[in-house]
């Protein structure tokens, strides 16, 4: 130290900067060092952490407030209208889609916690509604819409359309494999064969959707009003027949029902879906898409219902393409992992919020323009759940992919905690209240609306988060 104290001024302060600038490049390796020894476990710890929350919303904030209070001890079935602080209100009309629905979340339920015996009695109070009420005992098939008593109803739908016989199914094939009652899975069968029968195109493929009572597909006229669904193939009862002859097949693996899943999975992946990674939303018999996109931009927004990108949809059926992969048992089947991610890419580029997450509801690519419009930047319940099992699933499939899948899954989670779910009366809103702060007001039940895209994407998430991630 001697020598230190005769140096001059500027040696002793060069000296002590570069001891400074040493100590200083050592510490910071140093933490980068232990910051990258435990990154595994604080990531572990992050999945863990909201596996957690997911797991207490699905208990107090989506099961508890339905159920058993949905249960229509008086009439059978499920209760449909709940006020937005979760109160039943009238009229009660109970359609085939929602009754299924709450059978197959209680018979889900039923697997997931089977110390609580309720979720199976619930579950078999659905089937026996399905199957001695909203089952057409003259003609076969599932009426679409009854009343809360019921009695058959027309409503805005067909008599029978194919959307609600496969939720049916869905429902019926969940029961079974909770139950083993054999009733459920022979009327599971026996749908499956009316669709067989009346709704499915043998020479186009694919499954007309709305039908007479007696079966009969419903075809377009001259007189059709133009916004009419009628005599339309469409995307949505695809993939809800894709999602339905899944569940079935695990548990009836069916040399015909095989061939119809297959058939659906490839009708949906190789034609329905655009090159550009989006759903058409209806289609005529032969799959020419519905679309006018030729015609001005007032008419286009006209015909918006029937003509537009849902978000929702593309990011749900990326999981149901999957799902119905792996079921079927198909090998290296990069064609559909490719085109799952390019829809949930395309979904994430074009209809996501980047500034506070969520999906968009409706896009468009008017004539003329490179980039896609937002038409509609609400966010649909529904829409945020089928994104989070969605983005979970693509983030562990893809873990180093550059879109980076995890952080948006947790900003998505982040949104729904902070603007879907009522943490005081429970549910989700219907809508995100950072655009549509009137959902608050709404109902938080309907015919539209149970506990089913919300129970699957917690569900799912949770296994997800709980499943050790794959090295890299």
């Amino acid at each position: 130290m001697t020598i230190f104290y005769q140096w001059s001024a500027n040696a002793k302060i060069s000296f002590l900067i570069g001891f400074f600038l040493l100590f200083l490049t050592i510490s910071i390796a140093r933490a980068q060092h232990q910051e990258i020894a435990h990154a595994p476990d604080n990531a572990a710890a992050s999945r863990a952490g909201i596996a957690a929350e997911m797991e207490y919303s699905l208990m107090h904030e989506l099961l508890n407030p339905w159920y058993p209070k949905a249960v229509d001890k008086r009439h059978g079935g499920f209760l449909s209208d709940f006020s937005s602080d979760f109160k039943p209100v009238g009229p009660h009309d109970k359609m085939i889609v929602t009754q299924a629905r709450h059978t197959w979340v209680n018979a889900k339920a039923a697997q997931r916690y089977p110390a609580v015996k309720e979720y199976l009695e619930n579950a078999r109070h659905g089937f026996l509604f399905l199957k001695n009420t909203m089952w057409d005992k003259t003609y076969g098939g599932f009426h679409t819409l009854v009343d809360r008593k019921g009695k058959p109803k027309k409503g805005s739908f067909a008599d029978k359309e194919a959307y609600g016989n496969a939720f049916a199914i869905y429902a019926l094939a969940a029961y079974y494999k909770a139950s083993g009652d054999p009733e459920a899975l022979d009327l599971a069968r026996k749908t499956f064969l009316w669709l067989e029968k009346f709704s499915h195109d043998p020479v186009h493929k694919g499954y007309f959707q709305r039908l007479h009572r007696n079966g009969a597909p419903v075809a377009r006229t001259p007189s059709t009003p133009p916004l009419s669904r009628d005599g339309y193939k469409d995307q949505n009862s695809s993939i809800h027949l894709l999602e339905a002859f899944t569940e079935l097949y695990e548990v009836w693996p069916d040399p015909l029902l095989k061939e119809r899943l297959y058939e659906i999975l490839t009708v949906i992946r190789d034609t329905i879906v655009t090159p550009k990674g989006n759903l058409t939303l209806f289609l005529q018999p032969d799959w020419t898409p519905v679309s006018f996109v030729d015609s001005s931009k007032q008419v286009i927004l006209q015909h918006a219902a029937i003509d537009h990108i849902s978000f929702g949809h593309d990011v749900e059926t990326a999981y149901l393409l999957f799902e119905a992969s792996h079921i079927l048992g198909l090998r290296e089947d990069t064609a559909t992992l490719n085109i799952g991610k390019k829809m949930v890419d395309h979904a994430l580029q074009n209809g996501w919020d980047a500034a506070v997450g969520g999906f968009y509801d409706q896009g468009y690519y008017f004539k003329g323009d490179d980039k896609l419009s937002i038409i509609k930047d609400t966010k649909n319940w529904w829409a945020q759940a089928e994104g989070l099992n969605s983005l979970l699933l693509m983030a562990n499939l893809y873990p180093d992919d550059p879109t980076r899948y995890f952080d948006k899954f947790t900003q998505l989670w982040q949104y729904v905690k902070t603007y879907l779910i009522d943490h005081e009366h429970g549910e989700w809103y219907d809508s995100g209240l950072d655009k549509d702060p009137e959902a608050k007001a709404r109902k938080k039940g309907h015919i539209w609306k149970a506990a089913y895209h919300s129970y699957r994407s917690l569900t799912n998430c949770i296994r997800e988060l709980q499943t050790p991630t794959p090295p890299r």
